[in-house]
């Protein structure tokens, strides 16, 4: 899976694009098709840093977000948002009841 990773107002090192990229070889533990993933970070003035990653999968667009004044405790977050929704997803179908039961009357 490749992974866009921009960044504002902060350098991408190394460090921090190894970290990224091992958060999210996770997420193909799901076997769900992702076609592509973009992350962003950025530092807003109150030293918050801000991290957010939209994966684009088949079926549309999963995006999570999250402030954190540690960059790292904020990709460990976006992570696990992520991977729940991959869950969601993934177990959606087999969450669904489609067939109604069959009740057989007897008639006397």
């Amino acid at each position: 899976m490749k992974v866009n990773i921009t960044g504002k107002n902060i350098d991408i090192t190394s460090a921090i694009r190894n970290h990224i990229e091992s958060k999210f070889k996770k997420l193909e533990k799901w076997q769900v098709d992702i076609i592509g993933c973009q992350a962003s970070f950025s530092e807003e003035p109150n030293k918050q840093k801000r991290f957010e990653a939209v994966i684009t999968i088949p079926k549309g667009k999963l995006v999570a977000s999250a402030d954190n004044e540690d960059l790292y405790a904020a990709i460990n977050e976006v992570e696990q948002k992520l991977e729940r929704q991959l869950n969601k997803l993934r177990h959606k179908p087999e969450a669904r009841r489609t067939e109604k039961p069959v009740v057989e009357e007897t008639v006397e």
